[in-house]
């Protein structure tokens, strides 16, 4: 004997009559345990984490060159290290000689 499948009333669907996903993604349970992760960190974290990570993929494209390129821009990094610390330390003299604002 052949049984008849009792079909479900369909969920809520757009203006358009087609449903926009499926009913796992409606109630928010198709995200992966990455993502949802990924989704409570904050926004700051999730910004130093991506830096990270483009940092390490940077380091590993820095390996991977040939040891002229490599050395010369080990060269150009050290020169950009040496002028950030010149700036940084003109900041910090304005700041202790310009007063507070208020």
């Amino acid at each position: 004997m052949i049984r008849p499948t009792n079909k479900t009333a369909p969920g809520p669907e757009p203006q358009s009559g087609q449903p926009a996903s499926s009913a796992e993604g409606w109630l928010g349970r198709n995200n992966s345990e990455k993502r949802r992760l990924w989704e409570r960190l904050n926004p700051r974290h999730r910004k130093e984490l991506r830096m990270l990570a483009e940092a390490l993929a940077l380091q590993q494209n820095h390996a991977r060159l040939p040891e002229a390129a490599r050395g010369r821009l080990d060269v150009a990094l050290g020169e950009l290290d040496r002028v950030i610390r010149r700036i940084a330390v003109i900041l910090a003299e304005l700041a202790r000689r310009t007063p507070p604002a208020g």
